[in-house]
């Protein structure tokens, strides 16, 4: 999210140029909830490396069976002043893939966004559209670092937890960092809490800074595989001049089949 000086009204996907914005992001998002005690215990009859590719080929089945789907993402962001809302912007979006995979979005609904103190970015709504509802497809491994971290509770479900870093960084690309929880029986995503990276840090006076704000995100059974449903932002992004409380929902909802499709694009 960029940050802006002006406290007024700014539309959707706007650059607004600051000087002397040096940020620092201090994460509330609670990526513990739901959670049990983590089992660090050595994983039995099978290598960590071994489970990363059954998940990848798991997780291969998701993207492809959620290109036959039609859904509706909600998206609401506020700013806060305490504990009251003084901003916001929802916007309510109807997603499907055409013949070839391409994501399709019709906005069905837009309010003019009273956001204050941060401009939603073009990476912002990147996030909603890759990162928050992240799929870790074999294409996708060798891009990162998977750490086992052990085994863990969560909710009713137990799930083999890991560590994920990109192996590096390259220019005008962007990876997701954080940890994901896998169900340890269908071994697909079913919980990630991360962000996305690298921030964009203004290097020269003109150039925008965009903060990146951490997120949870869970998902739900449909149809007998595990789709992104649920994601949620609590942060407070430190800028030198001021700290501004972001709130974030992301729903995806009423996934519904409506016949062959490709491989889903992004």
């Amino acid at each position: 999210m960029i940050a802006h000086i002006k406290k007024a009204p700014c539309p959707l996907g706007a650059v607004l140029f600051v000087a002397l914005l040096i940020p620092r992001a201090s994460a509330q998002t609670d990526c513990a909830e739901g959670n049990g005690v983590l089992d660090m215990a050595p994983l039995k009859n099978t290598t960590a490396q071994e489970l990363i590719q059954k998940i990848g080929a798991e997780e291969a089945k998701v993207k492809e069976a959620r290109a036959h789907y039609t859904y509706t993402q909600d998206l609401m962001v506020q700013t806060l002043n305490g504990n009251a809302v003084d901003g916001q912007f929802h916007e309510v979006t109807s997603i499907s893939y055409d013949e070839k995979g391409k994501r399709l979005e019709n906005v069905t609904f837009a309010e003019q966004s009273t956001l204050r103190g941060i401009v939603l970015s073009a990476e912002d709504m990147d996030d909603v559209r890759r990162f928050m509802p992240w799929i870790l497809t074999p294409d996708e491994l060798p891009l990162y670092n998977l750490t086992y971290a052990g085994q863990q509770h969560v909710d009713d479900l137990d799930t083999y937890v890991f560590h994920v870093e990109p192996k590096k960084e390259e220019k005008d690309k962007r990876y997701f960092q954080g940890r994901i929880w896998v169900d340890n029986h269908d071994l697909q995503i079913v919980k990630l809490c991360g962000k996305s990276v690298p921030e964009i840090i203004r290097k020269k006076k003109n150039q925008p800074v965009d903060v990146r704000p951490t997120f949870v995100g869970y998902r739900q059974p449909v149809d007998g595989l595990w789709f992104p449903a649920y994601v949620r932002v609590d942060d407070t992004l430190h800028f030198h001049v001021e700290a501004i409380h972001v709130r974030e929902i992301l729903k995806l909802t009423g996934y519904k089949r409506v016949g062959a499709a490709a491989s889903a694009k992004p």
